[in-house]
């Protein structure tokens, strides 16, 4: 082939060791350069954006299991009461108002149906207060005011709700041997105590979870949403059943087989999620409730809604602690058998 690209009188030894050496020097950068732009559309070959780089799959995974502990607690008050119920509510340590308004409406609810119901607000620490050893002033003096009050110390905020959650579970586990149910309810939602001890009481006493329950949810993969989750967090394409965060209730032997199953499930930041992924490590099976419509996730209560509404649900999600005033006030104007 050198024969026709060289003439024949430049077929010196020395001119062609000159044009081998320039040949393989061609060759040499023209593979280096297929070779760079290969690995740069490879680079580019990410599941969600062809334009950002590699997630950090570290970002939405949360240091659980971890020895948090209690800076705040009611030690014996669960053993001592025994209940047939535990509602633990999720809080801010700012948000009195919200610790409030849940004592002065369906948190009032201490015997239901012949039954024993009591409840907690579980807290973390604010970024102002994280790294310290002691509660605020005023959250000490509301503990001992209420004895309700649950404070660990890690770190309050929306990525650590699984922290949060996980610790709810080592403190019912420890703390209510005795009990056969707790629930655990976001304080921004309307609970019918009475409709959900008559459902606890049909129940099984076992291996049960129940609440708005999730199947074949589909995993976000759009950056701009809060739940957003990427192949190298979670890589299959739907999430195994769970049960919507905003209130879930289950069998007081759950918390103990979810602890062991964190063990071996990596936590991610999305708590209901991480909840429904220990449970299909478990192999157990999530309950649907008796009827689809117990347990709402509506996020606006239309105007003029009927007070039968509010003795026909368990949970409603509500915007505001007037809210939830105002739905307790006509909950608790309605005589139930006129709603039969």
């Amino acid at each position: 082939m050198l024969e026709c690209f060289f003439s024949k009188s430049e077929k010196t030894p020395w001119t062609r060791a000159k044009r081998w050496c320039v040949l393989t020097i061609l060759m040499l950068g023209t593979f280096m350069l297929t070779f760079y732009i290969s690995r740069l559309r490879s680079s580019q070959s990410y599941d969600d954006d062809s334009t950002s780089p590699p997630e950090d799959p570290s970002a939405y995974f949360v240091p659980y299991p971890h020895r948090y502990r209690f800076i705040l607690d009611e030690p014996h008050r669960c053993l001592q009461e025994s209940p047939f119920l535990v509602l633990v509510i999720p809080v801010a340590s700012h948000n009195r108002e919200a610790r409030d308004t849940i004592r002065n409406t369906w948190g009032r609810e201490t015997t239901v149906l012949g039954q024993v119901v009591s409840h907690y607000f579980l807290l973390g620490l604010s970024k102002e207060e994280y790294g310290t050893a002691t509660p605020k002033e005023q959250v000490l003096e509301e503990s001992q005011r209420h004895h309700d009050i649950l404070q660990s110390d890690f770190l309050d905020s929306y990525n650590n709700l699984t922290i949060k959650t996980m610790v709810m579970f080592e403190w019912l586990g420890s703390h209510c041997p005795n009990t056969p149910y707790a629930m655990k309810i976001d304080s921004d939602m309307f609970l019918n105590v009475h409709n959900l001890v008559d459902l606890l009481l049909k129940a099984p006493k076992q291996l049960y979870m129940t609440g708005m329950v999730a199947r074949n949810a589909i995993v976000i993969r759009d950056r701009t949403s809060k739940w957003f989750l990427p192949y190298s967090a979670f890589s299959g394409s739907r999430y195994p059943p769970y049960t919507l965060g905003l209130g879930y209730v289950f069998s007081l032997d759950l918390p103990k087989k979810i602890l062991e199953a964190s063990a071996h499930v990596r936590a991610v930041y999305i708590e209901d999620v991480y909840v429904g992924m220990c449970m299909k490590h478990m192999g157990l099976q999530l309950t649907d409730p008796p009827r689809g419509d117990l347990f709402r996730a509506q996020g606006l209560i239309p105007d003029g809604t009927s007070n039968c509404y509010w003795t026909s649900v368990i949970t409603t999600i509500l915007q505001n602690p007037n809210q939830l005033s105002e739905a307790w006030r006509s909950y608790r104007s309605m005589n139930t058998s006129d709603c039969a």
